[in-house]
């Protein structure tokens, strides 16, 4: 048997740990094949790819980023060519294949699923933003990275007396600010999830000064949004993907903050952007997204396809790929208001 495996989307710590898991169980355990294709779905169309076995896996646990690559396609380009990637996959003996990805990739894995394509998703985000799975690994390392730049951000917003906003990644949901801005310290988090009101952002922000202190870390998830008609901002646009690219919320809120606070009071901004997506992935990373590449396997062992590996709990489990594409996983509303009353 001969199992393909691809990355796709953005890079994310962990998504090494998932092919060498793959490579282990599939070629140790059961004496398969293993085909990497380069490049995410690119890989599969083009028909670029790569032997995997045992040796080339070796030391790639601890590296971040994707040995295979990884690239976006349009989603209409791929579903297009349906007749190409049969061919590919007929072309090089594949029985199955076991796409790694968030939201887009999972989505294309589910629409070749319906096409008796054999498939087992894997997720991956560090939004952790996929449904039917806990947690996606991915999500604690870039927890870990955010807590630690907001750490440090405290002492030199204390030092001169300044309110730092810090831009953290999270395009439609709050996991990583909240994590993160709680981990840390923090004393505001905007999330997409609750539109703010940027007077009471800034009157949150007087009253601290008014008790007497002299900064403030204010976190923001790259998607939050003001409430209608409370300041003016630039949502950005829709790139050939169906991605929305933001405008830049830090910068804007900077502005605002300085406006209505007015010039004696020191704003700036810092947004971590790739810094959470890069470098060594977290101990519960690796353990994660092994597992979860090693349920994959188990996933095509026993003929279970359409299926995407999922932590439920503690332990990994098989979900079907249409339940976890239904919809995304925000911040439920009950949590937002838990964590930040901790804030």
């Amino acid at each position: 048997m001969r199992i393909g495996i691809l990355t796709g989307g953005g890079d994310c710590p962990g998504l090494n740990a998932v092919i060498r898991a793959v490579v282990l169980r599939a070629v140790r355990d059961h004496g398969w094949q293993v085909t990497g294709f380069r490049d995410g779905w690119r890989g599969v169309l083009e028909n670029h790819h790569v032997d995997l076995v045992p040796s080339r896996v070796r030391g790639i646990l601890a590296r971040g980023g994707t040995i295979l690559g990884s690239s976006r396609v349009n989603p209409d380009h791929l579903t297009s060519s349906i007749d190409t990637i049969r061919g590919v996959l007929d072309e090089n003996g594949i029985d199955a294949l076991i796409p790694v990805g968030g939201e887009g990739t999972l989505q294309a894995a589910h629409w070749l699923s319906s096409h008796d394509i054999p498939v087992v998703g894997v997720p991956k985000t560090i939004d952790n933003d996929i449904d039917c799975t806990d947690v996606t690994f991915g999500f604690d390392t870039a927890v870990e990275i955010a807590t630690d730049a907001i750490d440090r951000l405290h002492t030199t917003a204390e030092s001169h007396q300044r309110v730092m906003i810090v831009e953290v990644m999270g395009r439609h949901t709050g996991w990583i600010a909240l994590h993160s801005g709680l981990a840390a310290g923090a004393h505001q988090v905007l999330t997409p999830e609750t539109p703010f009101d940027i007077a009471e952002v800034c009157a949150g922000l007087q009253r601290r000064f008014e008790a007497g202190d002299n900064h403030a870390v204010l976190v923001a998830a790259e998607g939050a949004v003001p409430a209608p008609g409370t300041m003016e901002f630039d949502q950005g646009h829709v790139d050939q993907f169906g991605h929305r690219r933001f405008a830049g919320i830090a910068r804007q809120l900077q502005l605002e903050i300085s406006r209505r606070l007015g010039a004696d009071r020191d704003v700036t901004t810092t947004v971590l952007g790739h810094l959470q997506r890069g470098g060594t992935p977290t101990a519960y990373d690796r353990v994660l997204a092994s597992r979860l590449g090693g349920r994959a396997v188990e996933a095509v062992r026993d003929g279970k396809y359409g299926m995407m590996s999922a932590l439920r709990g503690t332990e990994i489990e098989l979900v079907p790929l249409a339940d976890a594409v239904a919809r995304l996983k925000t911040v439920p509303g009950d949590t937002c208001a838990e964590l930040r009353a901790l804030l």
